[in-house]
């Protein structure tokens, strides 16, 4: 299975036209932001989504997926219209397998530990690997997932899903030619807390790699980053992990990148309380404002 540690991005000549949209990681509320962002963009007469690449990831790699399958007003107005959860699911609890208590917190103390990157990346793949052993919910997951997708098929454009090899740490960027479901890699993409498993393998969350992963679009003329977290990160600086790190290495190599994160107002909605249900209109509703004011301005750059 060529899931794609080796995969490497388009040599293409800086100034290029090429375009790639960058859908980066954000939990629930992210995931409807991003949706709100793109369709009020398109609202506004400016539509990304006819990017020559996407990227996705965890959160964003459900939007990358969804958009492949529906429009952004359709998914928009899916997520204004659903039935509100009776009660929010508690601050911190992942959206797949059993709740975690304390998911910040455990999580949080792997990174503390952690030497570097790589090996955060293999600590949290081992706590993953764990929480499997003693309920592995793929299953019920990947069902989940499915359903979110209106299209389970890989799109024609070019789509990259990230996610994190559970068993050794390596990053793992999904695509078309990977040999697996587009299901499979966003459900991989977005298990956070307990490892996903696909075949002999198992994932976690492609946040674990880098949140955004816009260093994948390196080559590309264009690159636009919709980051539900604002390029916040919580792991060292000096890992280089952070949004800020991945711009700098996409101009320092030619590309045009501009950066959209929430409204100050709307930041309360994310972080801690990505996984809060209820918010997922509000979410959508703020990036919806932000799409629409922000279209004139991105007009230009993307066109």
């Amino acid at each position: 299975m060529n899931t794609t540690s080796s995969y490497l991005p388009h040599a293409t000549p800086a100034g290029n036209s090429r375009r790639a949209l960058v859908l980066g990681g954000g939990g629930s509320t992210g995931n409807a932001w991003l949706i709100g962002v793109l369709a009020g963009l398109a609202d506004a007469g400016l539509d990304v989504t006819n990017a020559h690449m996407v990227i996705g990831t965890s959160a964003g790699s459900t939007a990358a997926a969804q958009i492949a399958g529906s429009t952004p007003a359709e998914l928009y107005a899916a997520v204004l219209d659903a039935p509100l959860p009776q009660r929010p699911r508690p601050a911190g609890t992942p959206a797949r397998g059993g709740p975690v208590p304390n998911h910040l917190e455990r999580t949080g103390r792997i990174i503390a530990a952690s030497t570097d990157a790589s090996d955060m990346r293999r600590r949290m793949g081992a706590a993953a690997l764990d929480l499997a052993a003693d309920y592995d919910g793929s299953e019920r997951w990947r069902a989940t997932v499915a359903a979110r997708l209106p299209r389970q098929e890989w799109p024609d454009h070019e789509l990259l899903i990230t996610a994190v090899d559970a068993s050794t740490g390596e990053p793992a960027v999904f695509h078309r030619n990977s040999g697996i479901d587009l299901v499979d890699a966003v459900a991989a993409s977005c298990s956070s807390a307990s490892a996903y498993r696909i075949g002999d393998n198992s994932y976690i969350d492609g946040g674990y790699r880098r949140n955004e992963n816009a260093d994948l679009a390196a080559g590309y003329g264009l690159v636009l980053v919709l980051s539900p977290f604002g390029g916040r990160t919580r792991m060292p600086l000096e890992w280089g992990m952070q949004l800020a790190a991945q711009v700098e290495e996409l101009r320092a190599g030619g590309s045009r990148v501009e950066v959209i994160g929430p409204d100050s107002d709307a930041e309360h909605m994310f972080g801690p309380n990505a996984m809060d249900l209820s918010l997922r209109p509000a979410a959508a509703q703020a990036g919806h404002n932000q799409g629409k004011a922000l279209a004139g301005r991105l007009t230009e750059f993307w066109q």
